[in-house]
């Protein structure tokens, strides 16, 4: 559907302060990477900067797709949405690239990593070195937004 028809029905794009703020009040994504066999998807906690890079944590074993295909690629996607009725949604979908955080930069990301969500059982289940952290840095932002009813519906 063209913007102009999108627009018509009540859907419009989201500005980039919009974007940042929806960003920072989420916690959970799907990561899209490149694979040979179609994309990989996968959902994700992620903390968000406020400007330019989301932070993912990796949990995993010695072998993991996730990790291996995140440091072979030189392009990822991003999905970050909320839909709590038909008429009120917000989607955001990011490009960048993923790269892992070196140790020495973790102490700094506690903030960052406030609103990321993680399940009980990471923190009962894991060992410090099945964890690792990966940077997700931005180039390209787009998001859109429905807050209501589209013109002429009549509940």
């Amino acid at each position: 559907m063209p913007p102009n028809e999108l627009e018509r029905i009540g859907i419009s794009r989201m500005a980039e302060r919009e974007i940042d703020a929806f960003l920072s009040s989420q916690g959970v994504g799907v990561l899209g990477l490149p694979a040979e066999d179609g994309p990989y998807l996968v959902p994700i906690s992620f903390g968000f900067d406020g400007r330019d890079a989301l932070y993912f944590t990796f949990v995993s074993g010695a072998k993991s797709r996730k990790r291996d295909l995140s440091e072979r690629s030189d392009c990822a996607r991003f999905l970050v949405y909320r839909a709590p009725t038909p008429f009120s949604w917000q989607s955001v979908v990011l490009s960048g690239s993923v790269d892992p955080v070196p140790d020495p930069d973790l102490s700094d990301l506690d903030d960052v990593m406030d609103n990321a969500w993680h399940p009980e059982v990471f923190d009962v289940a894991v060992s410090d070195d099945s964890i690792s952290v990966y940077r997700f840095d931005i180039e390209t932002k787009a998001g859109r937004k429905q807050t209501g009813l589209p013109p002429g519906f009549e509940a």
